[in-house]
């Protein structure tokens, strides 16, 4: 039986562009047959193309992604990943980083370069956690600006929502408020 070659790509929002990891599948272009590809963060597994390729790929196929920072940014989820395709008999195989998971060598190196995504990806929010709290001492930084609001209409609706009339998500929805921001004013205004 003849390997099936997949691709995957990802990139962290729609403003961003997956040109440059297609291309990197030009070594196999002449064999993969579908590419899927997120435009979603990498912090979690909940990605649904990522789901969909799962689900895809069958025994004796091969995933080729440009680098394993696309596939995940936590260890524990390449792990997984990885976890899952090798229950399922199908090979990774990382462009960038030249390993393939068919290899004992390859199963390794995938370990390492799984950990130090992860550590790329927590040094990136320590470094951005603390650029704010710098920015907050020095009084640059105050947060977002809070969404303003119908005080009237505001309490209007919450009094349709205490006599039983409406429930809170439908006095959120009216008011087009988030969950956290609407107990926040009502706790505020003591509704």
């Amino acid at each position: 039986m003849s390997k099936t070659y997949i691709g995957y790509a990802r990139v962290s929002t729609n403003e961003q562009n997956e040109a440059r990891q297609l291309e990197s599948f030009s070594e196999y272009s002449e064999k993969i047959s579908k590419v899927f590809i997120d435009k979603i963060s990498g912090k979690n597994m909940n990605r649904p193309q990522l789901k969909a390729m799962l689900d895809y790929v069958r025994e004796d196929d091969v995933i080729v992604v440009s680098d394993f920072s696309r596939l995940a940014r936590s260890t524990k989820d390449m792990l997984q990943i990885v976890q899952e395709l090798t229950d399922k008999g199908v090979a990774l195989i990382s462009i960038k980083e030249n390993v393939d998971t068919d290899t004992p060598q390859g199963k390794f190196i995938l370990t390492i370069f799984a950990a130090l995504a992860e550590l790329e990806r927590e040094t990136i929010l320590q470094r951005q956690r603390e650029g704010i709290a710098i920015a907050k001492r020095q009084g640059k930084y105050k947060g977002r600006k809070p969404i303003p609001y119908n005080e009237e209409q505001l309490r209007l609706e919450c009094q349709k929502w205490r006599n039983g009339e409406q429930s809170a998500a439908d006095t959120m929805k009216k008011l087009e408020i988030k969950k956290n921001r609407f107990y926040q004013i009502v706790r505020k205004l003591g509704i």
